[in-house]
């Protein structure tokens, strides 16, 4: 099964940059975001959200399902990953309103596990 962690989308996100001959300061004055924070997710220490990777896709000029390629692209994706790419690329297709609907809800259930698994941990950490 392939799984796209931070890990791997930070990697890719760096060698689109390097590709781009593009530094780590020309994306962070485009997104705006804090270089300790981009430097987090190019490391692929924090998982990004996917309006921050659309806001950093932007600043690279690429498309935001270029973060998901890898290069074994046929080697080990099963019919669901397929599927979620593309839907990926369909995203890609919206209007900028729509994109952002899209990212924000999104977001919000990716918040909403985040905290579920959080608070999952501290009850058991309670017991």
């Amino acid at each position: 099964m392939l799984i796209f962690t931070a890990m791997n989308i930070g990697k890719n996100i760096k060698k689109i940059r390097k590709a781009k001959g593009m530094t780590a300061k020309d994306v962070i004055s485009a997104v705006g975001m804090g270089a300790p924070m981009y430097s987090r997710i190019e490391n692929g220490v924090n998982e990004p959200s996917l309006t921050t990777l659309e806001k950093i896709a932007k600043a690279l000029g690429v498309k935001l399902s270029d973060f998901f390629d890898t290069d074994n692209k046929l080697s080990d994706v099963n019919s669901y990953d397929a599927s979620l790419m593309e839907r990926v690329k369909l995203i890609e297709d919206l209007s900028d309103e729509e994109k952002k609907i899209v990212f924000s809800l999104v977001d919000a259930l990716v918040g909403k596990k985040k905290l579920k698994d959080a608070l999952s941990s501290v009850l058991t950490d309670v017991k």
